[in-house]
């Protein structure tokens, strides 16, 4: 067993590189989904508040559209926000080993065939010393590509296009001087 640990320690750096770029992963999926989830909720606000100034609604009208604006801001949390976060610290089951490798190959091409190829021979239930050598051998050659890499966070980049939705309808309400009346209709949905 010993003997197995001290030949596996390249494969074990190879697993904490995979950890590594499991957790960016999901830090860049967190990310997205902040900015998803703030575009999107206050898209669904401004779109809430307009129904209601517009058709000044009956209370049980607005009681509806107030629980459906919770349920879909629920849903948006849930879905943008906690999710991410469950994988990230492990709550909730998040991408395989398999599946991160896969990602990891599109990236990087020189190391991707290799890559693969350990995990599923380490997979594999037979553990004879010449499968060992060739899983340490392979992972050595491995030891230099920063699987990390393969996650850019500057790809959530391309969401602050969302974002910037509610914020240029939030600029023109104020320079409208229209504030006072999705103020009203905060007040009545509330």
């Amino acid at each position: 067993s010993i003997f197995i640990d001290y030949k596996m320690g390249a494969y074990k750096n190879i697993e904490h590189k995979l950890h590594q770029f499991v957790r960016k992963y999901y830090t860049n999926e967190l990310i997205k989904g902040t900015i998803l989830f703030l575009s999107l909720g206050f898209l669904y606000l401004f779109f809430t508040l307009f129904i209601e100034y517009f058709l000044w609604l009956q209370p049980t009208a607005r009681t509806v559209l107030f629980w459906v604006f919770i349920l879909v801001e629920s849903y948006l949390l849930f879905r943008f926000i906690l999710t991410p976060i469950f994988k990230l610290i492990g709550l909730k089951k998040g991408i395989s080993v398999t599946e991160s490798s896969k990602i990891i190959v599109t990236h990087f091409t020189e190391g991707g065939d290799k890559l693969i190829n350990v995990l599923q021979l380490k997979e594999s239930g037979n553990q004879s010393d010449l499968l060992l050598a060739s899983i340490e051998q392979k992972s050595k050659e491995l030891q230099p590509i920063p699987f990390a890499k393969a996650v850019n966070f500057k790809t959530n980049t391309k969401y602050l296009k969302y974002a910037a939705i509610p914020i240029f309808i939030w600029l023109l309400i104020i320079i409208t001087g229209n504030f006072n009346m999705f103020n009203t209709s905060f007040k009545r949905v509330v």
